[in-house]
């Protein structure tokens, strides 16, 4: 047969793209005009490119090359433009390392530059003598140039290599790894820089850009030796496969390489590197292995490429211009084991003649063979034809259209006004082939992009062709190629625009002219001779069709034809006469199969019946014509309305029963996977490797692993190859749930699915629905219709596997498109929404400006709203908080002199309450926004003026000739600035210290330090140099020094960085050499230095540290002000505490000799001056002149005894150690109560209670424990006679009682932090009431056990600090949670003051500070109780308040903001997922069991905070409104996850949440009344039927549509709903009010039960059922197939199954078992109620006759098939074999039903009651 004839697609003349580009870009055209490259390549070889492939026309991307620039161009649009230093050699795309992307490697002079589709560069410096570059799969080959030119070549700079081989102008950057410390081999520039020459290869080899090359070696004879002197040119490698093609002009052979990797030994190693020593370095050297050399070439071939034989064998093309052929070798692969070989055997070539030639993909677009796509090759002949061949065999001939004239340009511009084109123009070259596109030369010069028509763009034809190729063998599909493409009378592709059914109609006739051909060569019979089989096999019409088809290949080998010959010889058989006869039945046969499997297919998709229709009557016609009564009576069975009278009277030749893929999947339902007969599989779908019929191949490995199948390997034992995706499983439905989302199987795909074969999907994903395992990625979730734990998954900044990554990458895929809300729109925590706003907008009662910027407007957030409900909670907090207007001061009308006196005085005690509320604000607001790194940064104002109400809010403020307000304001406004500095959240948006530098003022100021401290106590200072930090020393300006030192410790906590305690160090002059200059430094900075560095060695127990601070504990100020020294003590004492912290029991034989230095700074009733401590050397070295603060010889306990307990407090933290507890005693007689101060009996209570913090419980009891016993008889003895007590007696014994009840209710709020525990909370109230009724009653007491009478012994001002204390400890406690009471006493303690006129700094700085920690980061942080974060705490609650805001005497007040250090943002809120908002959920938090309390659950609704890590065990979404989420955790003793680590469990405080369909939010529905769905339905649906039945739709109603919307937010749902009250939908189903009544019963199920796809399912299976009935009672045409009986058939199987157990839910079947089981009882009613069903049953199984044609005849044989499907009656021939078998057995007629049972197991009772009649009629 002759090749065909088809025309070419001419898309455009072409030129390139980047001439347009540069076009238009109007650049200068330089002397280079006409120097310019360019090639061409597909859109899949970068992959971020690939993505805007879809813009351009054809594919195609361009890189275009002119000079130093590169433009990179997808269509007919610029995609990127590269500009290097030099002018650019040539260019590549290459895999460099273990990326996926493809790299573009440009070469130039003396580099390599590499860039990803991304834009990201590393430059390589070169030797100047590497000429050219070519990509291999597992580096860049780099070629240098011929020895002559070699030397002078070399120009190396010894800057260039001395810094590594990496350019100094491109610095290196990561492309995605990281680079490998040691190189696989020497360098090769090692050698050029010695100047040896005798080791350098001709070819190097790049590995991976962040390396140097490689040598290249060349195996020879065993022996790796470099590749130097073969003198072979590289002109063609493989980025595909390890080839490499090369010429040696002076042997003028071409030769083939095979590049390899190997590991050579060390003597190979020492031989061939004698400079290297190889031990310890792995040596991995790549090396080439010669497998094919041929000779006889003068000049190299211009182009060589691999194609694809007709066999599937891969191909290596050589073009030999000069020769005028195109030389292919066969290359014969093998893969062992542990590699893969190739070779070329001597005989495997051929030659085509040829002048050019090009790979390109026509035949078998999309399959692959290997790594390697299927490619054919198109030839330009010598006689300027152009052809089409498949290996060696050719396919067609292409013809150029004779309209060139009037073709566009590529591009639609225009390089010349007009294109003239003769008609006699030849193809005269050939270019730039990508996939089915090529350019055509012709003889004119002009070139012309066209496009080779591919095969097919039917997808039925394409599914069919696919078939055959995977399940025929090469000899059969190269002979029915030759068919579709030959010279005959079919149009396919015979024209370049032929339409998708003529490529069917086509198709269909090449098979009916195989199955004609059979036939004509059966009837001629030659006479029968004794002749060899060779001789029969030249005389034989298959060698006259091979000559033919050679003819056109130049082949002349006779080996060749022998080959072939034997190769078709398997299919001769000892039959001569039919010889071609059986060749063709074979071929028709094999292709019966393979097209069956394709029918089988179709079957399961619903979307494609019509093409099923076609291939079943193409079928049908090879089925009739092979005799295969058995294949054709399956597909009238399916569609009887499309064929004529077919019976086959019994004429089979063939018995074969045709596989069932229906039948086998009803078997797995009924009776498990292991007793399905896997002869119902058709062949190709279990074909290992077969792309063929995939979607029948992924349902039957799902049916498989649902019902029982054990996966082995990749495979099932019924041989079908299956993905499942990464997670673990532990149930069949888990596994099959994998599966489907490893097959990318996703609801869309479920959804075409015919409704029976989807039900035991569906069935998997319901039940995997309610509690998924955790480990599953994104695109599961998706698949099971949780989308909140999909977006969870996704944005866990998890370590995910790349198959993960790729499983995420298809969450489109799996999802269906109406319903992808993946990602959405979530209202971030720090804007504003509209109610949030609208509460935004507060005002004082009688404010003038209510616009002013107060530090707190951007608290109202969605979030923080949600918590605290429609109540003002936070806008109160906000108004006591505010310090950016004018304080209203009351006073009369008509103010006197007197008055002005009076309100200055108002106003000063307002201006205590004023400056210390920042303190308190930063609480309030910490972590609350996120700074834009172009905005300067804004602290409001802090405003100590006053307002006067009653005269029209005059403004008043304090008189500076009284106060200096300057003063008054420093340290406020330091501490303003943190609070607004604080609000920033702690690295979340990274602030850089460019920022930084950018706030930093001209002049240094409090306001620029105190943001200083608060970015430091975020992390925020490390990004600031040594250099910046010494400028900010240089300025010697006081609070900015505090605050950059205390700042750079708290980012440095814990590190021990050496240059930032050198920074601290120099602040501390005690510590200074004696040869260093003298400083004046204040004590606030040297106590600030201390504290600093106490933080930055925290934990350490560095012992030189821990000497250092204990002595500066004793050491007097060296400062002006001697009244801060007790302070710099303190600040000493915490310092020593932080580095030794929870320490104590771990430094044995170290600690003693600091315990008792401790102790005796401590003091006690022991006399010390009959010992005398020395200083260590170290000390007396640093000593100048500062002496230890002793009165005479005794320490000065006073300045001492504070520091030296909380150092002991920290160091001994948790220990539980009795020996420091019984030296650290209380006083416990009245010598010792008067010897030891009330106030350091507080701080031991407090050291005492943190050193055995098990003891510590919330209980009355447990705090009298705390007090001694003559204590605690003295004070209750208060109201009796105390005439045997001294007045001073009593006075000691109240003051000692009050600061250990004090010091205990301290205790209780550290070890309780953050808790909320309700007992400490109940505990800590009563006795701030308590002590609140002792100074005035105020309050009714449920205690009437409290000693009575306390401020008749003991002044006014020591209660008010401890009563504040309590309170603040009670805060502490209930940090974050916003709590009521506690805020209303909070209120009360803030107004009582100043209306006694007790307002007191400290006491206001109290308040303000629990008002900020009740309402902790807006109330989304808490407290931990880490031991670091009980140290942050204790010296922020130490209890020694100020007296004013620039009192830093006793502790500095800066350190009151070291709170932040012990926060956890331990918050969590919940966003449903549909709408992106947060809502209310109930959680059920289950802790872990400890010394208090066994194992508790217990409920939160959220928002809400989170019990600590060490605690935590699970946190359950719970309640009926949202589908259920388990996290479970295992209680460490770890601080709570920061923001974006990687194991976060809660993601960053989000946990999304998917609500079911059915329920309403808690917002809108906050106590489930809405929920009465039943009710609610029943309401409507009875409302919509009575308006359907009278025609009224007017009324005040609420319709389907309104309450589906309100109980689900799944589109198809509020569709289908809308549709429902469509007056046009109703008014066409008027008459049907059960199938009204029926859609709204389905609605209400799919809503009530949450199973939204079940929709599609019951209407489908529902109108199917009312199609058929409409066919049986009322005679009407319906053309309705039996594959919708199959499918229904499936559906009862199902139900069945669930009913039986096996396949079990704890939420029930996915349909009703009655709705299935009343189509089952309806449909065998119709088969009842028809008339000729028996008769035409009986004609049937006797004659194999289907009813008689005419419509009558049609509609009867529509019900007869739907009886044989539903019946599962076998074909006549297997009934009459039965028959035979009961004849022969002559049994009576009551035994013939169970005997046909046995015999057909499949079949029906009811259908074998009919053969038992027909038997006995018989």
């Amino acid at each position: 047969m002759s090749p065909g004839v088809r025309h070419l697609n001419v898309l455009g003349e072409f030129k390139p793209f980047g001439l347009v580009a540069e076009a238009l870009d109007g650049k200068p055209q330089d002397d280079s005009a006409d120097k310019y490259d360019y090639f061409l390549f597909d859109s899949n070889v970068a992959r971020e490119a690939g993505k805007s492939a879809s813009t351009s026309g054809f594919g195609d991307h361009e890189i275009f090359i002119r000079g130093n620039r590169i433009i990179w161009t997808t269509g007919s649009r610029v995609y990127k433009r590269f500009t290097v230093a030099s002018p650019v050699i040539t260019a590549c795309w290459c895999h460099l390392g273990d990326m996926g992307e493809a790299l573009l490697c440009v070469l130039q002079a003396d580099s390599l530059t590499v860039y990803n589709a991304s834009g990201e560069v590393v430059t390589i410096p070169l030797p100047q003598s590497i000429s050219s570059i070519w990509p291999l799969p597992f580096g860049l080959l780099l070629e240098q140039a011929a020895e002559g030119d070699f030397s002078h070549n070399i120009h190396f700079s010894s800057s260039i290599l001395s810094s590594g081989a990496c350019d100094t102008s491109h610095p290196r950057r990561e492309i995605g790894h990281s680079p490998q410390s040691n190189f696989s081999c020497m360098s090769p520039f090692v050698n050029v820089l010695k100047g040896d020459t005798a080791l350098l290869s001709s070819h190097l080899i790049l590995k991976d850009p962040m390396e140097d090359p490689q040598f290249v070696y060349v195996e020879d004879r065993g022996k790796l030796t470099i590749m130097k002197g073969y003198n072979e040119r590289t002109i063609w490698t493989s980025d595909q496969v390890p080839l490499m093609a090369s010429y040696n002009k002076g042997k003028a052979q071409h030769s083939l390489w095979v590049a390899e990797v190997v590991n050579p030994t060390a003597d190979e190693a020492m031989s061939s590197l004698p400079d290297v020593n190889p031990v310890g370095v792995q040596l991995k050297q790549f090396s080439f292995h010669r497998i094919w050399q041929g000779k006889g070439a003068h000049a190299a071939a211009c182009k060589v490429f691999m194609a694809i034989d007709d066999d599937t064998t891969p191909i290596i093309c050589f073009l030999l211009q000069g020769q005028k052929k195109l030389l292919s070798l066969r290359l014969q692969i093998y893969e062992t084991n542990s590699d893969v070989l190739f070779d070329v055997k001597p005989d495997m070539s051929w030659s085509i003649p040829a002048v050019s030639a090009a790979p390109v993909v026509v035949t078998r677009p999309g399959v692959k063979v290997g790594l390697l796509p299927h490619t054919d090759i198109i030839v330009l002949a010598p006689e300027n034809t152009l052809l089409l061949y498949s290996g060696k065999l050719c396919l067609c001939r292409y013809l150029l259209p004779s309209c060139l004239s009037r073709c566009r340009h590529l591009h639609n511009v225009e390089f010349s006004a007009n294109v003239a084109v003769s008609h006699d123009v030849k193809i005269v070259g050939l270019a730039d082939a990508v996939e089915g596109r090529v350019n055509i030369v012709i003889s004119n010069g002009q070139m012309f992009r066209c496009a080779l028509r591919q095969s097919p763009s039917s997808s039925l034809v394409k599914d069919c062709m696919e078939a055959m190729t995977e399940g025929m063998i090469s000899s059969l599909y190269n002979h029915f190629l030759a068919l579709l493409w030959g010279d005959n009378d079919v149009t396919y592709l015979s024209k370049a625009n032929s339409s998708v059914d003529s490529e069917w109609v086509s198709f269909s006739s090449i098979m009916l002219q195989m199955c004609r051909r059979s036939t004509s060569i059966s009837e001629k019979l030659p006479v029968s001779t004794c002749q060899s089989s060779w001789d029969f096999l030249v005389n034989s019409q298959f060698h006259q069709n091979y000559c033919k088809l050679s003819s056109f290949t130049g082949a002349s080998s006779q080996d060749e034809l022998e080959s072939q010959a034997v190769e078709c010889s398997r299919s001769v058989t000892e039959a001569k006469p039919t010889e071609d006869n059986i060749f063709y039945s074979e071929l028709l046969v094999k292709s019966l199969d393979s097209l069956h499997a394709v029918y089988e297919s179709l079957k399961l998709d619903n979307l494609r019946k019509l093409d099923l229709e076609l291939l079943g009557v193409l079928l049908c016609k090879i089925a009739k014509f092979l005799g295969e009564e058995c294949y054709l009576d399956h597909y009238v069975r399916d569609f009887p309305y499309l064929f004529n009278n077919l019976g086959m009277h019994n004429s089979s030749l063939s018995g074969r029963s045709p596989p069932n893929l229906f039948r086998w999947l009803e078997n797995c339902l009924q009776h498990g996977f292991s007793s399905a007969d896997t002869n119902d599989l058709p062949p190709l779908v279990c074909k290992e490797g077969s792309f063929a019929a995939s979607r029948a191949k992924k349902i039957v490995s799902f049916y498989s692993l649902l019902f029982g199948a054990q996966q082995i390997g990749g495979n099932h034992p019924c041989g079908v190859c299956c993905n499942v995706a990464m997670g673990s499983y532990s149930t069949a439905e888990e596994h099959t749930v994998l599966a489907m989302v490893g097959e990318k199987f996703g609801l869309q795909q479920l959804d075409s699915l015919p409704p029976g074969v989807s039900l035991p999907l569906r069935h998997a994903l319901d039940k995997c629905r309610e509690s998924p395992p955790t480990d599953w990625p994104a695109a599961a979730y998706v698949l099971l219709g949780r989308e909140d734990l999909a977006l969870t998954r996704i944005e866990q900044p998890c370590k995910a596997s790349v198959q993960e990554a790729q499983a995420n990458e298809n969450l489109i895929e799996m999802s269906t498109p109406y319903m992808l809300h993946l990602h959405p729109v979530t209202i971030p925590s720090v804007i504003f929404d509209s109610f949030g706003s609208e509460n935004a907008k507060f005002e004082d009662a009688d404010s003038t400006d209510g616009s002013v910027t107060d530090g707190m407007e951007h608290i109202f957030t969605s979030c923080i709203q949600l918590r605290y409900g429609r109540d003002l909670r936070l806008n109160e907090v906000r108004r006591l908080l505010s310090s950016a207007r004018p304080v209203a001061i009351q006073t009369s009308v008509n103010p006197s002199a007197s008055d002005q006196d009076l309100q200055q005085a108002q106003l000063w005690q307002l201006a205590q309450r004023t400056t210390a509320l920042p303190i308190g604000r930063g609480a309030f607001t910490l972590a609350t926004i996120h700074t834009l790194l172009t905005e300067a940064f804004t602290v409001p104002k802090l405003v100590l003026a006053g307002r006067l109400p009653a005269q029209q809010n005059a403004t008043v403020n304090l008189d500076p000739n009284m106060r200096n307000i300057q003063e008054l304001k420093s340290w406020p406004e330091f501490h303003n600035a943190v609070a607004a500095g604080l609000r920033l959240a702690p690295l979340q948006g990274k602030v850089s210290r460019t920022w930084i530098i950018y706030n930093k003022p001209k002049e240094p100021n409090a306001v620029h330090a105190g943001l200083l401290l608060a970015l430091g106590l975020h992390g925020y200072l490390r990004d600031l140099s040594i250099s910046d930090i010494y400028k900010y020393f240089s300025q010697d300006h006081e609070s900015t020094t505090v605050g950059i030192m205390m700042g750079l410790a708290a980012s440095y906590r814990g590190t021990m960085h050496p240059a930032i305690s050198k920074v601290l160090y120099v602040h501390i002059p005690a510590r200074h050499p004696s040869s260093f200059p003298e400083l004046e430094l204040p004590t606030l900075v040297q106590s600030a230095a201390l504290m600093s560095v106490g933080l930055l060695f925290e934990g350490s127990a560095h012992p030189q540290t821990m000497q250092i601070l204990l002595s500066e504990i004793g050491r007097r100020s060296g400062g002006d002000n001697v009244l801060e020294r007790e302070g710099y003590a303190v600040s000493a004492g915490f310092s020593f505490g932080l580095v030794a912290l929870g320490r104590g029991l771990d430094m044995l034989g170290f600690v003693e000799t600091l315990l008792d230095r401790l102790f005796d700074y401590i003091g006690g009733k022991e006399l010390h001056n009959e010992r005398s401590y020395l200083l260590t050397p170290l000390t007396e070295e640093h000593n100048r002149g500062f002496g230890q603060m002793m009165d005479t010889a005794a320490f000065n306990v006073d300045v001492t005894a504070p520091g030296a307990i909380v150092a002991l407090a920290l160091m001994f933290l948790k220990t539980e150690s009795e020996v420091i507890l019984s030296r650290l005693s209380i006083p416990c007689t009245q010598f010792d109560l008067q010897y030891v101060r009330p106030d350091f009996i507080m701080l031991r209570v407090i050291a005492r209670n943190m050193i055995m913090w098990s003891r510590v419980h919330p209980s009355k009891k447990w705090i009298e424990s705390q007090v001694p016993e003559i204590v605690k008889i003295g004070v209750e003895g208060l109201r009796e006679d105390v005439g045997n007590l001294m007045e001073t007696d009593v006075e000691a014994l109240v003051q000692a009682y009050i600061n250990i009840v004090a010091g205990a209710c301290i205790s209780l709020g550290l070890k309780f932090a953050g808790t909320m525990d309700g007992n400490a909370q109940e505990l800590l109230y009563e006795y701030a009431v308590y002590f609140l009724n002792e100074m005035k009653p105020v309050a009714a007491t449920s205690g009437s056990n409290f000693p009575k009478g306390l401020a008749d012994y003991v002044d006014r001002g020591t209660l008010e600090i401890c009563l504040h204390l309590i309170v603040l400890s009670l805060s502490v406690v209930m940090a974050g949670s916003g709590h009521l009471q506690t805020l209303r006493l909070l209120k009360f303690l803030r107004g009582r003051n100043l209306a006694d006129g007790h307002s007191n700094y400290g006491t206001q700085m109290t308040i303000s500070l629990a008002l900020g920690f009740l309402f902790l980061g807006g109330g989304m942080r808490t407290f931990s109780t880490s031991n670091s974060s009980i140290a942050a705490l204790l010296i922020t609650l130490y209890p020694s308040l100020p007296a004013g805001p620039n009192d830093n005497r006793c502790h500095l007040q800066a350190f009151r903001h070291l709170y932040v250090l012990a926060t956890e943002a331990r918050w969590i809120q919940t966003i449903d997922v549909d709408t992106g908002l947060p809502v209310y959920a109930p959680l059920e938090v289950t802790i872990k069991e400890s010394e208090n309390y066994s194992e508790t659950s217990f409920c939160e609704i959220t928002p809400c905070i989170l019990p600590e890590r060490s605690i935590l065990k699970s946190v359950r979404v719970c309640g009926p409104r949202y589908w259920t989420q388990i996290i479970n955790l295992v209680p460490e003793e770890k601080p709570w996850w920061t923001y974006g680590v990687k194991n976060d469990p809660f993601n960053s405080g989000t946990l999304y949440l998917k609500r079911k369909v059915g329920a309403c939010s808690y917002v809108d529905d906050p106590i489930g009344c809405q929920s009465l769905l039943s009710r609610a339905m029943h309401k409507v649906f009875s409302m919509t039927n009575s308006r359907a039945s009278s025609g009224d739709s007017a009324g005040n109603y609420i319709s389907v549509d309104q309450l589906v919307s309100t109980f689900s937010s799944v589109p198809s749902l509020i569709a289908f709903a809308q549709l429902c009250r469509d007056p046009s939908w109703n008014s066409r189903y008027r008459p049907d009010v059960d199938f009204q009544e029926f859609c709204l019963q389905v609605l209400f199920e799919c809503v009530s039960k949450d199973r939204p796809a079940l929709l599609q399912v019951y209407l489908s299976l529902y109108t199917t059922m009312e199609l058929m009935a409409d066919l049986v009672m009322n005679n009407r045409d319906v053309l309705c197939d039996s594959v919708s009986v199959s499918s229904l058939k499936l559906a009862l199987a199902y139900t069945q199954a669930s009913l039986g157990g096996k396949l079990t839910n704890a939420r029930g079947s996915v349909v009703q078992s009655i709705f299935i089981g009343s189509l089952r009882k309806r449909l065998e009613d119709l088969f009842k109620c028809s008339r000729h069903l028996r008769d035409d049953l009986h004609s049937y199984l006797k004659l194999g006759r289907w009813p008689a044609d005419g419509s009558d005849g049609k509609r009867r044989s529509i019900i007869l098939s739907w009886y044989l499907q539903w019946f599962g009656v076998p074909s006549p021939s297997a009934v009459e074999k039965a028959v035979k078998k009961v004849n022969a057995k002559s049994v009576s007629s009551s035994s013939l039903v169970p005997l046909l049972r046995l015999l057909l197991p499949s079949t029906h009772i009811s259908a074998l009651s009919e053969i038992g009649r027909l038997l006995c009629s018989s």
